[in-house]
């Protein structure tokens, strides 16, 4: 008798700077890819400006080739997108109308919810996939709590900091 493996649930958030301006598209969309074909069928996007917004694209772009995807929008309030510019907006609401699921970490904004919105992204997940430049940020505490909970950590800055500071 032989046994097969159990197949583990992969799991990817993202979490990176607001000031990614694309650097790292096709390796972004080849990352995205390769964990697609070993089995990550579950992605969960944070939907702020710059890293969120890119790998969100990049996950819909795979699901109009895929169709048995499920994206994530993990939101830190519904009013979050007021004050995106509008071509934020328009990649915003893109994302969000082929949102699988959409959960918001509040009601209405208050210190601390873009933390609460970082949990949100890591509770779940077994993979992350970084834009991180190894400054102190929301997506330095993002990535201390994906590696406290054992998370596969993939940093696609060009200059990896992920073992300073941690």
């Amino acid at each position: 008798m032989t046994t097969q493996p159990i197949p583990t649930k992969i799991v990817v958030a993202f979490t990176g700077h607001r000031s990614y301006a694309h650097e790292a598209k096709e390796q972004l969309r080849d990352t995205v890819a390769s964990l697609y074909e070993e089995g990550a069928r579950h992605f969960c996007v944070g939907m702020a400006q710059g890293f969120d917004l890119a790998s969100g694209e990049t996950v819909v772009e795979l699901m109009n080739d895929k169709r048995n995807i499920v994206l994530e929008c993990c939101i830190p309030y519904p009013a979050f997108a007021q004050y995106f510019d509008s071509e934020e907006r328009a990649c915003y609401d893109n994302i969000l109308s082929h949102a699988t699921i959409v959960r918001y970490a509040a009601e209405r904004y208050h210190a601390g919810i873009y933390n609460r919105r970082n949990n949100m992204l890591v509770e779940n997940a077994t993979h992350i996939v970084a834009w991180w430049d190894g400054s102190r940020s929301g997506t330095e505490y993002t990535i201390r709590r994906a590696r406290k909970n054992g998370c596969h950590i993939k940093n696609l800055y060009p200059n990896p900091q992920l073992k300073i500071c941690l």
